[in-house]
């Protein structure tokens, strides 16, 4: 009894930090803190995370200020189209001195790597990241390596540019755990962001956490319960995603795990150690959005968005919130 206590207090302290987090967060990169605690909540299921929206957003900002408030080790990768995969997961050297090979690893051994422009750089680049994003390791001259826990890889697109570009295949983009928009920001909000950055009125993000916290809360969200209706509830939006008029391609048993993970992230931000209907359908959008394709000429993301929508008012609504 006395270690469940204990347990159970643990547990609220890391609630109470993470929430510190994401109030530290909010007043560095204003107006987004929908777009915060959802790659936060993505970093906790043990996912990553692809920013995706037009340039000057603070898709970098948020990226490097998450890893610094959380207390993680940080790496930028800009993607360009003569990127190697040797030049993000590292090389082997020789060395003349003592007549041996040694690796040098690469900026993919960090627990947050942002991978910044990822549609620049080349498909055999892209390709890299699959195993390290997928198992949390790398390969290099037949030997594998394991990378940090946490892992967190946030890579960032720009959905307006066409040439120069290498679009994500539908593999790669299935790494993904979550498609966040930040978009602009309500002039209020961007006077306030004004004022903040263009003034030097800015302040450093404070270290708040430190990577074994991250790991036990990663551990701590796979304790959260889900009842068997609300898990019925999101199993049944996903296979509608399967037999939607405008959808080709549904969701995958992969996507329906990760969605699962998702939302019992969801609710440990919340404070709650269960997932009710709300977080289902909060989750949903962002697991979904890039995972979809449409049976129309265009794919931008406010067809998606209408034909997310309309799979959430017509999927039956568990009544009953079981607590665990």
């Amino acid at each position: 009894m006395a270690e469940t206590m204990q347990s159970h207090a643990s547990t609220k302290a890391l609630q109470e930090e993470l929430k510190s987090v994401v109030e530290d967060l909010n007043q560095v990169v204003i107006g987004q803190r929908e777009a915060i605690e959802m790659l936060l909540a993505a970093c906790l299921a043990g996912g990553h995370a692809l920013l995706q929206d037009v340039p000057g957003t603070g898709k970098t900002r948020l990226a490097s200020s998450l890893a610094t408030a959380l207390g993680l080790s940080f790496h930028r990768v800009q993607g360009t189209p003569d990127l190697l995969p040797a030049d993000v997961v590292g090389t082997t050297i020789y060395h003349p001195a003592d007549e041996q090979f040694r690796f040098h690893p690469g900026p993919i051994f960090t627990n947050v790597l942002l991978m910044d422009e990822i549609n620049r750089a080349t498909p055999r680049t892209q390709s890299a990241l699959l195993e390290a994003m997928a198992e949390g390791q790398v390969s290099a001259d037949g030997q594998t390596m394991p990378l940090p826990r946490p892992f967190f890889v946030i890579a960032t697109a720009n959905p307006v540019e066409s040439q120069g570009v290498f679009p994500l295949p539908e593999a790669q983009l299935d790494r993904f755990l979550v498609q966040i928009r930040l978009g602009y920001l309500d002039a209020d909000l961007e006077l306030a962001m004004v004022k903040r950055v263009a003034f030097g009125h800015d302040e450093p993000v404070a270290h708040l956490l430190a990577p074994e916290k991250v790991v036990a809360a990663q551990e701590a969200v796979r304790q959260v319960y889900i009842s068997e209706d609300v898990l019925r509830y999101l199993i049944h939006l996903c296979r509608a995603t399967r037999s939607h008029d405008q959808i080709i391609l549904g969701a995958s048993p992969r996507a329906i795990v990760l969605l699962t993970r998702l939302t019992q992230a969801i609710a440990f931000l919340a404070g709650r150690s269960f997932v009710t209907p709300d977080d289902v359908q909060r989750a949903f959008p962002a697991v979904m959005s890039h995972r979809l394709q449409l049976d129309i000429g265009w794919m931008d993301s406010a067809a998606i968005d209408r034909v997310l929508s309309d799979i959430v008012t017509s999927v039956p609504v568990p009544h009953e919130r079981e607590e665990g």
